[in-house]
Parts: C-alpha cells; sequence; structure tokens
C-alpha cells in the first residue's frame, strides 16, 4: 500500500523517473521506467537490485555492450498477427536491427568465461533466439534498408526492365533538348528538370509551341513552362507501369515474409521485451553510477541501517555549483527504536532528512541502488504513507489541518508492523496545546501498531512522549550556536531546540 496518490510526486521520485526516462535508448525502455512500481517482497527487491548493480560493473568497466538499435517492433508484430498483413520496409529493417542487438547481448553474456554477472547472464537463458528469421529478412532486405534485386526472379527481372526503359528515356529527352537548344527553342543552359516524377525540359511560354508535347507545370511567373516531349511519353508511361508492378512484388514478398515470421510472433516479442528490460536495466545503472550509488546488504525484516545516505536529486542540483556538497545522513530505524522523531531550527534540515528517508527506500524497493556508504544495511517495507505540506483544498473544503486529520485517519487505519510512516511537522495546524496533544495520541497508536517512520515537529510534548517511550527515540538537526546557523546533520539520540527566539 502507497497513501497517498501523489506519493511519489510528494518525495521527488517523479523527478527520478524523468532522469530514467533520459536514460533510456527506446520507447519501450521509456515505458518501462513509466510502469516502475516498488517491490514489496524481499527476495524480488534484492533480484532487481543485483540485475542494477551488475550492469554498473558494466558500465564501470567500460566494457563494449551493445548500445544501438534498441528500436520497438512490438506494434509491428501485433500488425502482422493478422493474415493478409505486411509490415512496411521501414518496419522490417527495425525489426532486423532489434534482433541482431539481442543477438548480441546474447552472445555478450553466453560467451564469457570470467563468470562475472550471472544474474543478467541467466536473464538471458529465458530469450528464445531464431537465427533463421533474421536470415529471412536478409535475404530480402541488404545492408542499406532497401529490397534485394533479387529477392524474388519477378523483381530482379522488373528491375531490369525498368532500368532500361529509364535509360532510354534519358537518352531520348537529352536528344530532344539537344535538337531544341539547336533550333533556338531553349537557351544552351538550359538542363532538364523534374515535374511530378516525369522528365520535362523548361522552355520560354512564348517558345512552348516549338516542342511537341504534354505541359506539366509552369513557374511562378509564368514565364516558363515544363514540357514533356512526346516522343518520351509513351516511355515514361511504361516506366509507370513498371514502377507500380515494382511496388506490387514487393508488397507480395513482404507478405510473404509475414506469413514467415507469423508463427513466431510470441517469441519475437519476448526478444522485444528482453530488449526493453535490458534498456530499463541500462538506464538504472547510468544514474547510480553517477550518483555512486551502490547495492546494500538487504534484510528480510523492516529496519534502517544506512551510512553517509544522500539525497539523490539535492546532489545532482549540488554537482551544478562548485564547492557545494550535500551533508550525509547516518540514521539508523530497527526494531527496538522504530520511530524516530526529529526536532530542531526551521530550515535545519529535518524536511530533507526526512525526504531523503523516504525517497531512497522507495528508490531501492523500486530496484534501484542507493547512493549510500559501505556498511549499509536496508530492510522493505509493505506499506508507505507520507504526510508532507500544505493539501488545503477550497474544491474539497478542506483546510490544512483536514488535510492532515485525513492523513492521519489513513495512517491509523491501516499501519502495521511492516508500514514506513512519514510526517512532516507533526500536529501544526491548528491550535498547538491540542493539536500537540492530538499527535502525541497519534504517535502512541503508531507505535502499538508497531510502526516504523520518521516524524518532524517543533512540540515539546511529543519529544518527552519519546524520552518515556520504547520504540520511540528522539533526533535533533544539529546547529551552531554562535555562528547561528544549522549544520544539516542528524544526531540520534536526543531532542532538538527550535532556537526561535535566537533565530528571532
Amino acid at each position: 500500500m502507497i497513501y497517498p496518490d501523489t506519493y511519489e510526486l510528494k518525495i521527488g521520485f517523479d523527478r527520478i523517473r524523468e532522469q530514467l526516462i533520459g536514460n533510456c535508448l527506446s520507447p519501450a525502455g521509456i515505458r518501462k521506467v513509466e510502469n516502475m512500481h516498488v517491490a514489496f517482497a524481499p527476495g524480488e527487491v534484492r533480484d532487481r537490485l543485483a540485475l542494477t548493480a551488475e550492469f554498473q560493473q558494466i558500465l564501470a568497466n567500460a566494457e563494449q555492450f551493445p548500445s544501438d538499435n534498441y528500436n520497438d517492433p512490438y506494434t509491428t508484430l501485433e500488425k502482422l498477427r493478422v493474415e493478409g498483413t505486411f509490415p512496411d520496409v521501414e518496419e522490417v529493417v527495425a525489426l532486423r536491427g532489434s534482433l541482431d542487438t539481442v543477438r548480441r547481448i546474447i552472445g555478450f553474456f553466453r560467451n564469457r568465461k570470467d563468470g562475472r554477472y550471472p544474474l543478467l547472464t541467466d536473464l538471458t537463458g529465458k530469450v528464445v533466439f531464431y537465427p533463421f528469421v533474421s536470415e529471412a529478412i536478409d535475404r530480402i532486405i541488404d545492408k542499406e534498408g532497401k529490397v534485394r534485386d533479387g529477392a524474388s526472379p519477378a523483381l530482379k527481372a522488373i528491375r531490369a526492365d525498368l532500368a532500361s526503359k529509364n535509360l532510354a528515356a534519358v537518352r531520348k529527352l537529352h536528344s530532344v533538348l539537344r535538337q531544341a537548344q539547336a533550333d533556338g527553342i531553349v537557351d544552351r543552359d538550359i538542363t532538364v528538370a523534374v515535374r511530378n516524377g516525369r522528365g520535362v525540359i523548361p522552355v520560354s511560354a512564348s517558345n512552348k509551341r516549338g516542342i511537341r508535347g504534354f505541359v506539366h507545370d509552369e513557374s511562378a511567373t509564368g514565364k516558363t513552362v515544363f514540357i514533356e516531349p512526346a516522343e518520351v511519353v509513351e516511355l515514361n508511361n511504361e516506366i509507370t507501369e513498371l514502377e507500380h508492378q515494382e511496388k506490387r512484388e514487393i508488397v507480395r514478398i513482404l507478405t510473404a515474409l509475414a506469413d514467415t515470421l507469423r508463427p513466431y510472433i510470441d517469441d519475437l516479442e519476448e526478444n522485444c521485451t528482453f530488449l526493453a528490460e535490458i534498456d530499463f536495466i541500462r538506464s538504472k545503472a547510468i544514474f547510480g553510477n553517477r550518483l555512486r550509488c551502490i547495492m546494500p546488504s538487504v534484510a528480510d525484516t523492516p529496519h534502517i541501517r544506512w551510512v553517509n545516505a544522500r539525497h539523490p536529486l539535492l546532489t545532482l542540483s549540488f554537482a551544478r555549483t562548485a564547492g557545494r556538497q550535500v551533508v550525509p545522513l547516518t540514521i539508523t530505524i530497527d526494531k527496538r527504536e522504530r520511530i524516530l522523531l526529529i526536532s530542531g531550527p526551521n530550515a535545519g534540515g529535518k524536511s530533507v532528512c526526512l525526504k531523503t528517508v523516504a525517497l531512497v527506500q522507495y528508490m531501492l524497493q523500486c530496484g534501484m541502488t542507493i547512493p549510500v556508504d559501505e556498511g549499509t544495511e536496508a530492510g522493505t517495507f509493505g506499506k508507505f504513507f507520507i504526510d508532507i505540506g500544505d493539501e488545503q483544498s477550497i474544491e474539497n473544503d478542506l483546510s490544512t489541518y483536514s488535510s492532515h486529520l485525513i492523513n492521519m485517519k489513513q495512517m491509523l487505519r491501516h499501519a502495521d508492523e511492516r508500514s514506513l510512516v512519514m510526517i512532516d511537522e507533526f500536529g501544526t495546524g491548528t491550535e498547538p496545546v491540542i493539536g500537540g496533544a492530538l499527535a502525541e495520541a497519534i504517535l502512541a497508536e503508531l507505535n502499538r501498531r508497531g510502526a516504523y517512520g520518521v516524524i518532524t515537529t517543533h512540540y515539546t510534548n511529543l519529544k518527552h512522549f519519546a524520552t518515556s517511550q520504547e520504540g520511540i527515540s528522539n533526533g535533533a538537526m544539529a546547529f551552531d550556536n554562535q555562528l547561528m546557523q544549522p549544520l544539516f546533520r542528524l544526531d540520534q539520540g536526543k531532542p532538538g531546540s527550535s532556537f526561535a527566539f535566537e533565530i528571532a
């Protein structure tokens, strides 16, 4: 369960998706990113992470991994399921390119002797590749993406006849042009032109009766007309008919190819799915290497023991400014102290700390390696809840406080011992004493249910409550009293001051 529907937007995961989409090579890979979702089973999380981590090694080792022709021929294959349909030449070329990339990827993994990348190698074991499909395409399509002359005897004969007729038409047209130039009907510098796919001679409008033939066009000013000489009209008609025959023969060839491919469409679509999956994993690996992400140890139970976790979006933002670095977050949330109550000054980093936990854990369970240091251990959660920001709504007659109450209701209704609950500025939005008392009651119930979470607050009664309760611990965002500035460092085990008067 993930609550609310805007969870990803609130934690910034929508911007992570944008980064991944930018790394993709194919529309199918982009769809994989758009459909990426959280895994709740620890085994599935580990498998997804391991695939990403293996691909990060491929990129880090600068290996020659295939990165071209990540096409998306799925629509073409679906079309070919219908008897009598045929693909365009461009669609056949795209399919052939994809199959070649699949073949090279399979070879990259299966031909290795070092045993590296075992999970990615296992992924190729599910792919059924038919070399004869590529061979069937190669018999009719050349390396330039054109239908071969020898694709069929009929096509070869048609094209030979077409070439002969074209040559005869060109010679006849130039012969008429030279005669017209000799007769003074057209200037010496005039050359043959093409209008409506036919060879024509540009002639001054005043001399248009000097050449017998068909007028195809005239210039914008009307001073020049373009005449197809009568001597080549019949030849051009024959050429046009041959071109129609050529198109009909190509359609017949492509229809026969479709009949050949049709029994294997399911397997060919599996090839497309495999290529999209590789593109998706590659995208995550590029992002992971960019942020120096690693695959941490992943346990079956819900908990967080992170060493120097860095907010990924802040890291990307700060990288554009020399000298700016994200202050890393070292945090522990485990069975003994499941809920961390963070206090400290405004603009001291409480919300960033909360968002870091929410975003990094979400990335992890989406199969992305995370920006932490070695020694990090992560657990998996079955439900995610967040209450952050102002959700007041004029349309739904909701005040800020009402929206917070709705979120609290959902948390109390559904939170359990596998839930990760994130609440920013707990208890605000109403009269402070009553808001603090209600927040304390809700915190007590979340603790009783065994939920895990990070909660930020300024309320003193909550800090005292956390001190007296098992399962809840205090944390403080460090603050430099001398310089009067936040240090953005989390200190667990003690509450923090808001420094309200000092800052004021």
